[in-house]
């Protein structure tokens, strides 16, 4: 299985929500690629964010070689799965998509663990402090560990 994680710049949630779900796919012994890209190119080449990588270092992830790159229209072939972040993630990925969009292929990721909410995921970039990241992560490992039990019996 081939997951997705997306965000606006690839530095802040979605490397968490990488990591958050590598970790745990490996936990569980699972056979599954998980990656992350954002739905613009502004920090293209970038890594993540240094509260993202101190946050996942804190829960035992490293997430530090990871690179920021563009969500691509081909991401929605390529991928089984791709969670958004937030409302505006889903809109830019639809249009990025184009031709491709695939809807049933793509979900708000805190619908794992509130479903139906449509609840976005806040962007730790605007207060830039150690505990909204840790809000972000807390967040993500409650949805990730869901999505992997829903996954497992939808397979």
């Amino acid at each position: 299985m081939k997951i997705l994680m997306v965000c606006l710049g690839n530095i802040c949630r979605s490397p968490l929500a990488e990591g958050v779900l590598e970790y745990l796919v490996e936990k569980y012994g699972l056979d599954w690629k998980v990656d992350s890209a954002g739905t613009s190119n502004w920090h293209e080449g970038e890594p993540p964010h240094h509260r993202s990588v101190k946050i996942a270092k804190n829960h035992g992830i490293d997430i530090s070689t990871q690179r920021s790159r563009p969500f691509t229209a081909g991401d929605m072939e390529q991928f089984d799965h791709i969670y958004v972040m937030d409302s505006q993630n889903y809109q830019d990925v639809k249009g990025i998509a184009g031709k491709l969009w695939n809807p049933s292929k793509v979900d708000l990721i805190l619908n794992a663990s509130l479903p139906g909410k449509n609840k976005s995921v806040p962007d730790p970039w605007f207060e830039n402090t150690d505990k909204a990241f840790e809000h972000v992560y807390s967040l993500l490992l409650d949805a990730c560990e869901v999505l992997i039990k829903q996954l497992q019996q939808n397979n």
